[in-house]
């Protein structure tokens, strides 16, 4: 009765996620979702139970060689112009070595996700997938095969990798769920611009270095630092700042901060990681995030150093904060950079997150890796593949795909044709604060796992638009009401 239950959901998930991708929306860009690497993936995420049957096997030998299925679509690599340097990726792994074939599928972006669905139901499964984020990994919680034994067997060398970012890919139920790959640290990209208008000190650019205030002091970069100076860089449009007795609130034509492209959950990282499900499975709303929901509120309509959702939808912002000009501090991935900054007319650098009241800075992590699903038949084989994309095809391979390479030793090279390729070479970018913020990256990952998170994720974005659309509001009892409508969202996906 599991395994038929099973294959129900799975197929139910997969009409689902078809049903996402012919005519579903999203709160935030498709670069949220994982980044630049990753197509915005559907919220929704396979249920697996545990104790998944046993896929029934596909063709695994190609004359005197083990057959190993690599499916490509639920992040990058699924538009025709990433299918040659792919196919060339499988030519050299399969000119490398004689004994295993790797075999490649390319599905379009907007089906992938039913495809691979379906494929779990019908045993018929890959064995290796990616490049895949957080938020796609589990869309299909319990199909992935825990990596530590594999690891273990061989002593495999992860002294190139960061050990944060190896914790990073860590699920406490399932295990070691990936390896790091290609990664998207989150920073705080600078107006210096608008800096220098205000006579302000710029934000520092290593992390635990004080800031100077605008009376000379040295101060903590932390929350409330970062506060005043948003304040006093959000200006109407008669310049005055948002500690003026005569800043007219509405008609801002410059805020201090701003969360770039994201959602409730991206946000509240800056308050720490957390998680909207608890480790029971019930819904929460951790403190941290409820402190981070008011303080974002108060920033929207009392303090009005945020944009709320009308100066989110106006000209002041543009669908793209920091690019407009009127943003003098915005949070932001590195994909960002790489997508987004072509336009950009002004002076500008990247700086630290600054401290939560844990004392700690939070760098909210996308980052991409390569899973291999627990139905293989041939987990070795897979694991040798694994090793080749992230070990001694990982500087080829990030490139292609456009990401940091998590490999430590792979960094440097990377900035500086990051630089040439979007023509910033002289400039001066403050890259190694992207190589710091690793170190904070966000553990729960705010992507990560929700029971029907569809659903869920459709609620607590509404909140969240909530909160920017209407002031006035009662935001504890608002939290409340959302812990109580997840709850109910969780409970129904339970009885399913």
């Amino acid at each position: 009765m599991k395994n038929i239950r099973f294959l129900h959901i799975l197929l139910l998930l997969a009409l689902g996620a078809l049903l996402i991708a012919c005519g579903g929306e999203t709160d935030e860009p498709a670069a949220e979702e994982s980044t630049a690497t990753e197509a915005e993936a559907p919220a929704e995420e396979a249920v697996a139970e545990p104790d998944a049957p046993e896929e029934t096997a596909v063709e695994t030998t190609s004359g005197d060689r083990v057959q190993v299925r690599w499916f490509v679509g639920l992040g990058a690599g699924s538009d025709e112009p990433m299918f040659a340097p792919q196919e060339k990726v499988v030519a050299d792994f399969n000119a490398s070595q004689d004994q295993i074939e790797l075999v490649l599928e390319i599905v379009d972006a907007d089906q992938a996700y039913a495809t691979l669905a379906t494929q779990i139901a019908a045993g018929n499964a890959p064995d290796i997938v990616g490049p895949v984020g957080i938020r796609g990994r589990d869309f299909f919680r319990g199909a992935w095969l825990d990596l530590q034994p594999l690891i273990d067997g061989e002593n495999y060398d992860l002294s190139d990798f960061d050990p944060a970012l190896v914790e990073f890919y860590v699920d406490q139920q399932e295990g070691q769920l990936g390896l790091p790959f290609a990664i998207f640290p989150s920073f705080l990209s600078v107006n210096y611009d608008l800096f220098d208008e205000a006579g302000l000190e710029y934000p520092p650019m290593e992390y635990g270095a004080p800031y100077i205030n605008a009376n000379g002091e040295e101060v903590p970069w932390d929350l409330d630092a970062m506060r005043d100076v948003a304040l006093l860089l959000t200006v109407d449009a008669n310049g005055n700042d948002a500690t003026s007795p005569d800043f007219d609130k509405d008609n801002i034509v410059q805020f201090g901060y701003y969360e770039q492209w994201t959602d409730f959950r991206g946000a509240a990282t800056l308050f720490g990681p957390g998680a909207l499900v608890d480790d029971n499975g019930n819904a929460q709303v951790p403190a941290n995030w409820r402190e981070a929901a008011k303080w974002f509120y108060d920033g929207m309509w009392n303090e009005v150093f945020y944009p709320n959702g009308v100066y989110d939808a106006s000209d002041i912002i543009a669908g793209n904060g920091f690019e407009s000009g009127n943003v003098a501090m915005s949070h932001t991935h590195l994909w960002y950079h790489g997508c987004c900054i072509g336009n950009i007319d002004f002076t500008w650098n990247l700086a630290a997150m600054p401290a939560n009241a844990t004392g700690q800075p939070t760098a909210k992590m996308h980052a991409d890796t390569f899973g291999i699903m627990k139905s293989t038949e041939n987990p070795e084989a897979a694991w040798e593949v694994l090793k080749f994309f992230i070990g001694e095809n990982a500087q080829e391979m990030t490139t292609m795909y456009g990401g940091m390479p998590a490999r430590l030793s792979l960094q440097d090279s990377y900035f500086g044709t990051f630089e040439e390729n979007l023509g910033i070479a002289d400039q001066g970018i403050n890259w190694q604060v992207v190589v710091d913020s690793m170190a904070f990256a966000d553990n729960p990952n705010h992507e990560s796992y929700m029971p029907s998170p569809q659903e869920a994720n459709d609620r607590y974005n509404e909140f969240w638009s909530l909160l920017g659309q209407e002031p006035d509001r009662d935001v504890d009892a608002d939290i409340d009401l959302l812990v109580e409508d997840l709850q109910a969202i969780y409970d129904a996906a339970g009885n399913q």
